[in-house]
């Protein structure tokens, strides 16, 4: 991700003047070369052929809906391998990835199979609200697990088709969830981009689009329908919006603007607040961290207090915010997810109550570790940012009392964003296979014709 300014920065307090970095590399825009590496030819191969074997075994291990998405997903997979090889035209193999490892199996499920629980909680929430002025029920009115809702109060409107009266496609709301989601990553990538009016960049954006959505780390959640990849969208549009080297007030603001979105969805995106703010107080200054953090925090209440006005006038239902989206993640409340994994946090949550606290005491100390880690050595820029998050999350999902395995969509998501929005040519972990084999390849071939 390219961190280049077009005009030179303000001078820190104490500080020297940053220096004008170039704005527009000459290569970067040469007919038939690639902005990015990794949206190369050979690199799509190379991806695509891990996403096939990924979801062959997901379709040999997996049951219900999930072995449902795999065997798509590898048919899917399988056509845009053999279409990059046969053919030098990325984009339509790309496309059809999507359609067939994302799009069918979506409405697939959607069509044969009843409403997920959490897709029934958002429609559920929206009815509330509507009738109620909040999408949460109070401490009296839950029965059951299922009466929570662990959601933040942006989330209701993807259930608001359906409480409005649309049936079928047009009111389910995982629908929806996947159409923002889509459009989300399209806007990331597209503010991410180096110049926006050259071809080569617009196709890079839009092939590194679907890539994103046709990947297992996306389109798996996008098609079994779980909530987090909004989040994850909106988490990657604040960092794009950070990146961009014009209009840096602007940027900050609307990087923040697009956190506090994020945060208003789903609480897992608040550790992204702390990290993005030590980022920006280091690379522009403690007024640009301020700007950040108020825009984030600002468009959050806003947001909460326009989709659930009755905690103004009613403290039940600030309560029931506070248990529903905040101590029912934390298991701390009378009835528990049944949702079970093999996590250190929820091993530990499940030994009792001594390992319960055990479990929240241990997720509060990798929180503190973090800050103190951000206080210490902040990140620079904002790929720096996105590893540290990815690290604070991978933290936290392991010693939290009740979490799954599908959070770890975070982590993953951020580290291929930095994968598909890199702009220089180095060599990664992930080129390492496609460089040995051509390394074996050009000697047995140099043995070859010594011999003849």
């Amino acid at each position: 991700m390219a961190q280049d300014t077009h005009e030179a920065g303000q001078p820190g307090r104490g500080g020297a003047a940053r220096q004008v970095a170039p704005a527009e590399p000459a290569a970067a825009c040469q007919p038939g070369r690639p902005v990015r590496p990794w949206l190369g030819r050979r690199r799509l191969m190379a991806s695509y052929a891990v996403f096939a074997a990924y979801a062959v075994l997901f379709a040999i291990f997996s049951r219900g809906e999930d072995q449902v998405w795999a065997i798509w997903a590898s048919c899917g997979y399988a056509a845009a391998l053999l279409m990059l090889w046969l053919w030098p035209a990325r984009t339509a193999a790309v496309l059809v990835s999507v359609a067939v490892a994302v799009i069918a199996p979506l409405l697939w499920l959607s069509v044969a199979y009843p409403l997920e629980a959490g897709m029934m909680v958002i429609d559920r929430s929206a009815t509330l609200l509507l009738h109620h002025g909040s999408p949460y029920l109070t401490s009296q009115q839950v029965t059951s697990w299922l009466s929570y809702n662990p959601y933040l109060t942006v989330m209701t409107l993807f259930g608001m088709p359906s409480a409005l009266g649309l049936g079928g496609l047009a009111g389910n709301s995982g629908v929806w969830l996947a159409v923002v989601t889509v459009a989300l990553l399209a806007a990331a990538f597209w503010a991410a981009v180096a110049h926006r009016g050259c071809a080569t960049c617009r196709r890079d954006a839009l092939l590194a689009t679907a890539v994103a959505v046709a990947s297992p780390v996306i389109g798996l959640n996008l098609a079994v329908i779980t909530t987090d990849p909004p989040v994850l969208a909106l988490i990657l549009l604040s960092m794009a919006l950070a990146a961009r080297p014009s209009s840096r007030i602007a940027g900050v603001i609307g990087s923040g603007a697009a956190l506090g979105v994020a945060c208003d969805l789903k609480s897992t995106a608040w550790l992204a607040v702390p990290v993005m703010a030590a980022m920006f107080a280091r690379r522009d200054g403690a007024r640009a961290a301020v700007r950040f953090v108020a825009a984030s925090l600002v468009t959050a209440v806003v947001l909460i207090v326009a989709l659930a006005p009755a905690v103004l006038i009613r403290p039940a239902a600030l309560t029931a915010l506070v248990q529903n989206s905040v101590l029912f993640p934390l298991g701390l409340t009378h009835y528990k997810t049944p949702a079970e994994s093999l996590l250190p946090g929820h091993l530990l949550a499940d030994m009792g109550t001594a390992g319960h606290v055990l479990s929240v005491g241990l997720l509060l100390a990798a929180g503190l570790a973090i800050i103190v880690s951000l206080l210490i050595r902040p990140p620079r820029d904002v790929p720096a940012a996105a590893r540290r998050l990815a690290l604070g999350l991978t933290l936290i999902f392991l010693l939290g009392p009740a979490v799954r395995f599908g959070y770890f969509i975070y982590p993953l998501g951020l580290l291929g964003w930095l994968a598909l929005t890199r702009e220089d040519g180095g060599l990664t972990a992930a080129d390492l296979p496609l460089d040995l084999g051509r390394l074996v390849w050009q000697q047995a071939r140099g043995r070859v014709l010594a011999c003849a």
